[in-house]
């Protein structure tokens, strides 16, 4: 069976701006903060989109310390599993995994040609 893309998230150096830019953009409107891992955003500047409409879930994050980028997450059953499967397959490990304190597990890798790809795991 396939892995669907679950989440996507937007991060910068300056996410309180990102978020205001895409609320008027989209109307699109943020629980902030909404806690993640600390390797994905400063937990206290990370927004979820409150209201997808029937769209995929996502959040707009980052801080002083991280770098503009766009990915989205692939539900997976094991990170650390996937992202040494995608190292074997020439991918790159760049993050993780790690727990973010709702007990999701996430990690990020770079395919071949550099793109990033989220790997995400529900607790339990």
């Amino acid at each position: 069976m396939a892995r669907p893309v679950v989440h996507f998230e937007l991060t910068g150096r300056d996410p309180e701006a990102l978020r205001a830019y895409f609320a008027e953009l989209f109307d699109w409107h943020f629980d902030v903060p909404s806690r993640v891992a600390e390797g994905v955003s400063d937990p206290e500047a990370y927004g979820f989109l409150t209201d997808p409409a029937g769209g995929i879930p996502g959040g707009i994050g980052g801080g002083p310390g991280y770098p503009p980028s766009s990915l989205f997450y692939v539900s997976v059953d094991d990170v650390e599993a996937s992202l040494s499967r995608a190292e074997e397959l020439g991918g790159t490990r760049l993050f993780g995994p790690a727990t973010a304190p709702s007990g999701l597990v996430v990690g990020h890798f770079a395919d071949p040609e550099g793109h990033v790809v989220g790997l995400a795991a529900l607790p339990g």
